[in-house]
């Protein structure tokens, strides 16, 4: 357990793995942490900046943590900022465990209670609201389940394949390893942006958000494989001239068998690192297809089209904050992933555990 020791003596290999535990469990209890509902419009609400957390109430009294009623006003022909209404005569506390509204997402674990909410007319935003009046926080939790999720799924469906077609064209070379190498290297050429942009756009327009995520990750999946086949076909070569394979071999063991069973499990090392350095490309692909239009649609959120805003000059500069929290978590995300393989990479370094 050397290389345990050595995950754990890496200070940014733990700080990758206690943000991802955070996110990924945010992310599995987005019912409960999210105030609100993600499709739910707050009446006069649109675009309301943080709200403000108020202790005294406007004749001074101390009440506690509460927020007051707020909407928007008409918006300065001029300056083109909108007035903030506040109705301080409504002050409605903030507290823990608040009763849920009925809602519309049951999702993966289903909640009657939310982690925190203000009880009265008030409501807070934390993140302020967008421009349909919905509460951008509670959106950006629910949006962690796709963007998180997808390089999850891509990996399961991407890593097996890569697997199997470096393992078959390692072992058996010959003409088996050039036909399928050079298939391999015809995939390598094709730029993945440019492809994953030419098949978004032309998916059907009816398709539901769940389609089109699934669709994005069979795409991501299907140009993602290549590399890794090319450096397991290389390391096949020289496990099958091992003793143990030759044995295996000697005694009528199937290919197949001898290649999932014996010549594979020792490529897990390099799986293990590759697989989570490879998670932060797909939930860069999905961000990427969704700012520009052609991934998860609205109403339904994801990181990545609620970054889209930022396409908006109005909204980048008069509500930042809309944007800055979805390019954040992406940011932290993307990082979190590197740090912990690159963790993993050197506690699983044989030179390295022989060291300690």
């Amino acid at each position: 357990m050397n290389w345990w020791q050595n995950l754990k003596n890496n200070p940014l290999a733990r700080f990758g793995a206690v943000l991802l535990i955070m996110f990924y469990t945010v992310a599995l209890l987005a019912n409960f942490v999210a105030p609100y509902d993600p499709y739910d419009s707050q009446l006069n609400g649109s675009l309301l900046p943080p709200t403000q957390i108020h202790l005294n109430t406007a004749d001074g009294r101390f009440i506690g943590p509460h927020v007051y009623p707020t909407t928007q006003g008409p918006v300065d022909a001029n300056t083109g900022n909108r007035e903030v209404i506040v109705d301080s005569r409504k002050p409605s506390a903030l507290g823990l465990f608040v009763k849920a509204s009925p809602y519309k997402i049951l999702g993966i674990l289903p909640f009657d209670r939310h982690l925190f909410g203000a009880t009265g007319e008030g409501r807070i935003n934390i993140l302020g609201t967008d421009e349909q009046a919905r509460d951008q926080f509670s959106r950006l939790v629910h949006g962690s389940r796709i963007s998180l999720s997808i390089g999850l799924v891509g990996i399961a469906i991407s890593f097996p394949l890569g697997l199997l077609i470096g393992g078959i064209s390692g072992y058996f070379g010959s003409w088996i390893d050039s036909i399928l190498m050079r298939f391999v290297e015809v995939l390598m050429t094709i730029p993945g942006l440019y492809l994953l942009v030419a098949l978004a756009a032309v998916l059907p327009p009816g398709l539901t958000s769940t389609q089109r995520f699934m669709l994005i990750v069979l795409i991501t999946s299907f140009i993602s494989w290549t590399g890794l086949a090319r450096v397991i076909r290389g390391q096949v070569l020289s496990i099958k001239e091992l003793e143990f394979v030759q044995a295996a071999r000697a005694m009528g063991a199937n290919p197949i068998y001898i290649i999932v069973r014996h010549v594979l499990p020792q490529t897990a090392t390099y799986v293990i690192i590759s697989a989570t350095l490879s998670v932060p490309s797909f939930i860069v692909a999905e961000s990427v297809l969704s700012l520009i239009g052609l991934g998860i649609q609205q109403p339904d959120p994801s990181w990545g089209n609620l970054l889209s805003l930022s396409t908006n000059a109005s909204i980048l500069v008069l509500q930042p904050w809309l944007v800055w929290p979805p390019a954040t978590l992406i940011i932290l995300t993307v990082l979190a992933f590197n740090l912990l393989g690159d963790g993993l990479r050197d506690a699983l370094d044989p030179r390295s555990i022989q060291r300690n």
